[in-house]
């Protein structure tokens, strides 16, 4: 029997037993499987339901796209980064061919660990010296000293420099200030020039600390300190001052401040003035220091390579810090502080 012979009541817009069958079953897979609660009144109600999922999956490949594509971006990134660190700054100038006069400069501390650092200015001399295009090599130095084995280093390296190529001169020109170890370096140079308002000299050596002994009277804290070894709590800032130890380290001080005068008077020779204060760690201005022959005349990098090299042009042969040290450094990240950090604070120091 057709569904218009049965008994039941007919109505416009009923769908066959099938449809209504398909419908179902795509409810129930939008749904999950499982029933509606209440089941739309309508096919339009339906449908709008349908659209939302849709827009939703639709949404939700969209994030994942953007996901995948930051995700990637920031790969490249990094990758880019990690490449550009490893080209220190300072590579590739052997290239230039063309005449000039090579600068390195000594800006800050000199220590291991600072842009001024023995590797860092040792490297950038010999790739100066190296270059074909130089005429000569200009230290341009703008420090207060620092570690006296850096120091060394680059005196050292200078003098090996020199030997190996007799042709290119070497100038130190002193702009604010070179002192204490700093000049240890410069004395390595043929010539020194510093402006006539430069801080020049401090030949000398400087240790110093805190003791914490009254301090910890006062707050009543006992200090307990087990070492194997007589003097391992060698100068200890906790501890009460020895005589037997504050006299040894002056005899280390003053053999250091001894290797600085030999060093200074074998790099500047009869130039020195005969002065008793010339080694007594005074600075000097640099009008004093022409004076006492601490340096050799009044002037600057540019005067120099114009009147002395005779090469203007200027070629900058500074290996500078390392971007990855300045981002750890941002970021804060400090690893093995400790007791040799205690230590490398109280070092001696040129200056």
């Amino acid at each position: 029997m057709s569904d218009w012979e049965s008994d039941k009541p007919h109505h416009w817009g009923d769908e066959p037993a099938g449809a209504s069958s398909q419908e179902t079953t795509r409810k129930r897979r939008f749904l999950g499987g499982r029933e509606p609660a209440m089941p739309p009144e309508s096919g339009r109600d339906w449908k709008l339901i349908e659209k939302l999922v849709m827009s939703l999956q639709a949404e939700q490949r969209r994030s994942r796209r953007w996901g995948i594509f930051f995700k990637l971006l920031t790969f490249a990134y990094l990758l880019a980064l990690l490449f550009f660190l490893r080209s220190p700054i300072g590579d590739g100038m052997e290239s230039v061919s063309a005449e000039h006069t090579a600068v390195v400069e000594v800006n800050g501390p000199i220590a291991a660990d600072e842009v001024a650092s023995a590797d860092n200015l040792v490297s950038s001399l010999r790739q100066a010296f190296e270059a074909e295009g130089s005429r000569a090599v200009v230290l341009r130095i703008n420090s207060p000293g620092g570690s006296p084995v850096q120091a060394g280093y680059v005196y050292d390296e200078i003098g090996r420099l020199r030997e190996e190529y007799p042709d290119k001169k070497l100038y130190a020109v002193i702009s604010d200030i070179g002192a204490s170890g700093a000049y240890y370096i410069a004395a390595a140079a043929d010539e020194i020039y510093a402006n006539r308002a430069s801080l020049v000299g401090s030949i000398g050596v400087v240790a110093g600390g805190f003791g914490y002994t009254g301090l910890m009277d006062k707050l009543g804290v006992d200090r307990r300190l087990y070492t194997a070894g007589e003097n391992k709590a060698f100068l200890d800032p906790f501890s009460p001052e020895k005589t037997q130890e504050v006299d040894f380290w002056s005899s280390v001080l003053e053999i250091t401040h001894q290797q600085f005068i030999e060093a200074v008077k074998a790099g500047r020779g009869d130039r020195l003035a005969d002065n008793d204060k010339l080694f007594s760690g005074l600075v000097w201005s640099g009008e004093q220091a022409l004076e006492l022959g601490l340096v050799d005349g009044l002037g600057s990098t540019s005067w120099v390579a114009r009147q002395l090299v005779g090469q203007e042009e200027q070629v900058n042969y500074t290996r500078g810090r390392s971007p990855w040290q300045d981002l750890i450094d941002q970021l804060g990240v400090a690893v093995g502080e400790g007791v040799a950090t205690q230590l490398l604070e109280s070092r001696l120091e040129l200056r």
